[in-house]
């Protein structure tokens, strides 16, 4: 499987390498957005919770008309935290372009978050504006981390064209329906020479294990943190959560059989009184 990942043995346990994206290490396998928060506290205490290195952030949310206001990225170190700038609201090829470069400007990060997403109802991203807008941003020197459909045919597109990772969804973005898109996820995975991130529509930490235990290389979440009763409880449970499914997957799962297998031997059990008589 080209996406497992590096990862050496002292003795025989494996030791989980960094991640790696665009030749950036990171340890959490864990990002995190920072819309939907109920209070700017909130947002900075759950994400501190998770662990997560990278935060992603819609430009647009941003107030350029007033750059004396305080906003989102003055509440974080950015020597802590390496700042993902999205293209959330746009609908085209041409407005994510142009928002990406505003993101450049804004923030001196030449990576993006692309988001080509023209219907407001069911915010599903569009392939080919996508497709187009990765293009013309890969050739101006950014780096880009597409969100997709679970289409394992794009992301190979995508790869080749220089994307440093493929971000198919779970399911509706807020949606917390989980993966929905597990088998094709699982195809993208087995294909793919650069870190698959499961974003959109987890709901619960046992999700974001899920992708990890097949083999994605992160996930990224928002509403299920942002949202929760307890945002910095569920960022830190959502840590967790990713840890144990990177885990299981470097242990290895068992074969799934159709049969049961008994965990314990048949031979010498023990006869019981009745079964000595008779004998």
């Amino acid at each position: 499987m080209k996406s497992r990942g590096l990862f050496v043995y002292l003795g025989a346990i494996p030791l989980d390498a960094p991640r790696v994206i665009a030749g950036k290490e990171f340890r959490s396998r864990l990002m995190v957005g920072t819309g939907r928060h109920r209070t700017m506290d909130e947002m900075v205490e759950s994400i501190e919770a998770s662990g997560a290195e990278i935060i992603t952030v819609a430009i647009r949310r941003l107030n350029l008309d007033n750059p004396n206001e305080k906003s989102i990225l003055d509440y974080f170190d950015w020597n802590k935290y390496t700042i993902l700038p999205n293209t959330a609201a746009c609908r085209t090829a041409e407005e994510a372009v142009f928002v990406a470069k505003l993101a450049r400007e804004l923030t001196g990060s030449n990576w993006v978050k692309l988001e080509v997403i023209p219907d407001a109802t069911w915010l599903l991203p569009d392939p080919i504006g996508t497709f187009e807008a990765a293009k013309i941003l890969i050739d101006d020197g950014f780096v880009v981390l597409p969100y997709i459909h679970a289409d394992p045919v794009l992301a190979a597109r995508l790869e080749e064209i220089g994307c440093a990772t493929v971000m198919p969804l779970g399911s509706a973005i807020g949606s917390g329906q989980g993966i929905l898109t597990l088998e094709e996820v699982k195809i993208i995975v087995e294909q793919s020479s650069v870190p698959v991130v499961v974003d959109a529509g987890l709901g619960v930490p046992s999700e974001a294990s899920q992708a990890l235990e097949i083999g994605a290389e992160a996930v990224l979440v928002n509403t299920a943190i942002a949202q929760a009763v307890d945002p910095a409880g569920m960022g830190e449970a959502f840590k967790l959560g990713v840890q144990a499914g990177r885990k299981a997957f470097l242990a290895g799962r068992i074969e799934r059989k159709d049969e049961a297998t008994a965990s314990s031997p048949a031979t010498g059990v023990v006869q019981t009184a009745a079964a000595t008589r008779s004998g």
